[in-house]
């Protein structure tokens, strides 16, 4: 497929405020100067411009009630939102770049690898202002409550979470809730199987504290990275830095000996003490739902507090597509993942992979395009797709559709279930897969957090293909013509992008009157 951006390598971003300056130029930048409730007002701004296209990110300059806060908080949400220009611009293309070649290109870019580098604390811009013991204060920020029925007011999601693992050492980056519990403490909700919940388990398990530190200010590549299953071995910094294609900067801690992002609005330091549990939620969630009810989750007590002035915190709204923060990004960056997966074991003839962002956030439904090359291939691929480490949690629905079908177009890959495949013979089910306990279809609540998986073979049958009714195609000399002359014609927009044509020579006309 031919892409309408030329892959231009942009220059790295060097943190959020730069990026809010090249999201600006974009024209997708909006910035609220009214005060405005930090309690459900601004999410509820959130919920409703991301429903709009353009869908700009939104600065809330002032938060009613925190004009005297000493530290000047500012908050931005709908921060990628359902912005493909803006998660391109993020994962450093040309913001104009198509969806497919984003995802292909962003493959590619998960191969290479840079390990962060560690800076000196005097150049870390996160180390402007610093707060330790009783001075820490997170009633001071205009951290807000989501939704009506939250159990509390929740720092980040759009954040940077980082622990180590007790036995090898290495840095993980997360995303995850954090519910502030005190003016020094926050609840910290982790699924089964998560990195920072198995580090948490094996330090309580040898009787020790786990550090950890949270980004609640980020350059928006960390929000990316870190919501993605990668070799427990590999830091998500070291893909942060081959994305960019620069290493990322990191300082050492105060009070922990974490790397942290050297250039974030806002980081916390603290420890998760052995056997610390606070009760946490519930939370309106990505599946437009809220999660599970109130239960007890491990709780931080925050060590230090580093800020730059006037720190711009980022916020995540968890609802329905397109409302959704996580449903944009993580349906690029988790296609781009499950596609390396596959690339990585060897699977050819895949055309392009989607994790559609209505469908849960982009948990929900994977489709693959491909072009069959021997008998059961289709079938390989969606067993893999199904469970490869970019694919396994959650997903529900995985669909694998020709290589002229364009995934990321829902009509198109309908048309192919509707057209290729037979439910009786192309429909498998996968059971006892991984889950989550914010499942609410899994019922009673005790089913979770395991799931099931419906694997739906919606391309052409393999043994048939020779002899398959014909597809309806452009000529593509047809087509040039066409788009060509679009302006000209009066026509609205730009000429849709096509995957398949006719070839030039399959037939000649029969003129009117003629026999055949």
């Amino acid at each position: 497929m031919t892409s309408s951006a030329e892959s231009i390598t942009q220059p790295p971003i060097h943190d959020l405020r730069e990026w809010l300056a090249r999201v600006e130029a974009i024209g997708e930048l909006v910035r609220v100067k009214d005060p405005v409730e930090r309690d459900e007002e601004m999410s509820a701004i959130s919920y409703l411009v991301a429903k709009q296209n353009p869908s700009p990110a939104i600065v809330f300059e002032r938060a009613v009630g925190f004009d005297n806060s000493p530290i000047g908080a500012q908050t931005l949400w709908n921060v990628l939102g359902p912005s493909v220009r803006r998660i391109a611009l993020t994962l450093g293309e040309h913001p104009d770049t198509p969806t497919v070649e984003l995802i292909r290109r962003t493959k590619d870019k998960l191969r290479k690898r840079l390990p962060p580098q560690e800076i000196a604390r005097e150049d870390a811009s996160i180390y402007e202002n610093t707060r330790t013991g009783d001075d820490i204060d997170l009633s001071l920020l205009p951290i807000p409550r989501h939704w009506p029925r939250d159990g509390g007011r929740y720092a980040g999601t759009a954040d940077a979470v980082i622990t180590r693992d007790p036995d090898t050492g290495y840095l993980n980056v997360g995303t995850y809730r954090m519910m502030v519990q005190g003016k020094s403490q926050v609840g910290l909700y982790l699924s089964p199987g998560k990195d920072a919940r198995l580090h948490i388990a094996r330090a309580w398990e040898q009787g020790k504290s786990l550090q950890v530190a949270a980004a609640w200010g980020i350059d928006p590549l960390y929000m990316l990275v870190g919501s993605q299953t990668f070799p427990k071995n590999v830091s998500e910094y070291e893909f942060a830095g081959g994305i960019k294609g620069a290493p990322v900067p990191v300082v050492r801690g105060t009070t922990t000996d974490l790397l942290i992002p050297a250039h974030a609005e806002l980081v916390i330091e603290g420890e998760i003490r052995p056997n610390a549990m606070m009760a946490e939620g519930p939370f309106g969630e990505f599946t437009g739902y809220y999660g599970k009810p109130e239960a007890a989750c491990p709780m931080v007590q925050i060590t230090a507090m580093h800020y730059r002035n006037k720190p711009i915190l980022t916020n995540a709204l968890m609802a329905d597509y397109p409302s959704c923060e996580q449903s944009g990004f993580f349906s690029i960056i988790r296609s781009a993942k499950i596609w390396d997966d596959l690339d990585k074991l060897g699977i050819p003839g895949i055309h392009g992979v989607y994790s559609h962002p209505a469908a849960a956030g982009g948990f929900g439904m994977t489709v693959i395009a491909l072009e069959q090359k021997y008998a059961g291939h289709a079938a390989q691929v969606l067993a893999l797709a199904a469970q490869v480490p970019g694919g396994a949690y959650y997903t529900k629905w995985i669909i694998a559709v020709d290589h002229d079908v364009d995934p990321t177009v829902m009509n198109q890959v309908i048309w192919a279930m509707a057209s290729s495949c037979s439910p009786i013979d192309d429909i498998d089910i996968l059971r006892n897969t991984w889950s989550t306990p914010l499942d609410p279809t899994q019922n009673p609540p005790e089913k979770r957090p395991y799931g099931s998986k419906a694997l739906i073979n919606a391309c052409k049958d393999h043994r048939y293909i020779p002899t398959f009714s014909t597809r309806t195609t452009l000529r593509k000399s047809t087509y040039d013509k066409v788009a060509a002359n679009w302006t000209d014609l009066g026509l609205p927009g730009v000429p849709p992008q096509v995957r398949a044509y006719e070839s030039e020579d399959t037939f000649v006309y029969r003129e009117e009157g003629q026999m055949g």
